[in-house]
């Protein structure tokens, strides 16, 4: 009988020793799991705001400035310069901001209809064609954010100027006013 009572006694302790193996086992797991999601989870949104940042910093390619039919400074802004496919397929999609003094001057090989749409384009943006005589012939205020709708150039034009929704109508800028522009 000793050995009865020895083997029930000695089978609890394994039981409990199981047990408690057990709960710490699970208990780690669950705190690996955890601290690992909660730290991919901070390095991806640091990875994702790096991105941002440093993938489309505004570099300033030249300088741009809008004067009124009858010859009048309106204003000028710094610009960056899409003049090929990639660029200009590209254009300001994915940013995330842009300063009141900055846009983009499109510049395409030939004078025709251009069209343009907001796809992946986060601003609001006023798009504004211009003809091989600077003349700008369509203004296309606030572009609705993602929007893939056309916005036609109505007319022919060789240039395309995106500046910050809004731009247009505070510096009075009108269809039949002109662009100057030059390459820094």
């Amino acid at each position: 009988m000793s050995n009865k009572i020895k083997q029930k006694k000695g089978s609890r302790r394994n039981l409990a020793f199981q047990l408690i193996t057990g709960i710490v086992f699970i208990s780690l797991i669950i705190f690996f799991v955890f601290s690992n999601f909660k730290s991919n989870d901070n390095n991806s949104m640091n990875d994702s705001e790096i991105k941002t940042r440093s993938a489309f910093e505004f570099k300033k390619q030249g300088e741009l400035t809008f004067t009124s039919s009858d010859q009048k400074f309106l204003a000028k802004i710094d610009v960056e310069i899409a003049e090929n496919d990639d660029t200009r397929s590209q254009g300001l999609m994915y940013r995330y901001k842009m300063n009141e003094n900055q846009g983009m001057l499109f510049l395409f090989p030939e004078e025709t209809y251009q069209s343009f749409w907001m796809r992946n384009t986060v601003l609001p943006l006023d798009i504004i064609f211009v003809n091989k005589q600077n003349k700008i012939v369509k203004i296309h205020k606030n572009a609705v954010p993602y929007d893939e709708s056309s916005y036609p150039s109505g007319a022919s034009a060789i240039y395309v100027v995106e500046v910050n929704a809004g731009y247009s109508d505070k510096f009075n800028i009108n269809e039949g006013d002109f662009i100057t522009w030059r390459r820094m």
